[in-house]
């Protein structure tokens, strides 16, 4: 694609300030992230970290126990994946951390990407995952004002497991 059709595709790709996406290795969908360019990497929420081997290669296997919806803290994902190096990370309030960081393949709208992320316990905040700036370049444009703007991408599911629209009439104040 190149010319105007290329800017066209690009013009589509405008995100919001938060989020639904899915991080289906993980075994995640619909997840709610913030959208946050002054963060540098990607952080994910995890409730525990198990490490069950670690790999000739130097990195581990491990098993994660992950809560990704803080309104519905009986609802936990358990998923294994493999932990590729450990990064020295400065929080939002300056603590130094060491976290873990994985690669995963994050679906947003009309694009599968593999993204590192880092693991650490979020059950303070408000949101389960920060989505930073280097799993956006080259793909999203961030409209401040915005939000869940690719929702449609991200239909909700009904109690009995059925797929639900979103955006219907006495739905306005409804932001999950």
């Amino acid at each position: 694609m190149t010319g105007s059709g290329m800017s066209e595709f690009r013009e589509n790709r405008t995100i919001g300030w938060k989020e639904y996406l899915d991080l289906p290795e993980l075994g995640l969908f619909r997840l709610k992230a913030k959208v946050d360019t002054g963060a540098r990497t990607s952080t994910l929420h995890v409730d525990s970290l198990t490490v069950l081997e670690a790999l000739p290669d130097g990195s581990e296997l491990v098993e994660l126990l992950i809560s990704p919806d803080r309104r519905r803290p009986e609802l936990r994902v358990r998923t294994r994946t493999r932990v590729l190096r450990r990064m020295r990370v400065v929080d939002s309030g300056g603590h130094p951390e060491v976290r873990p960081v994985i690669e995963t393949e994050m679906v947003l709208g009309p694009v599968r990407k593999p993204i590192l992320l880092s693991l650490t316990d979020r059950s303070g905040m408000l949101f389960r995952m920060i989505l930073g700036r280097k799993a956006l370049e080259e793909d999203f444009r961030v409209d401040v004002g915005g939000k869940y703007l690719f929702r449609k991408w991200h239909p909700r599911r009904s109690p009995r497991g059925r797929r639900t629209r979103r955006g219907t009439p006495g739905d306005e104040g409804n932001e999950d």
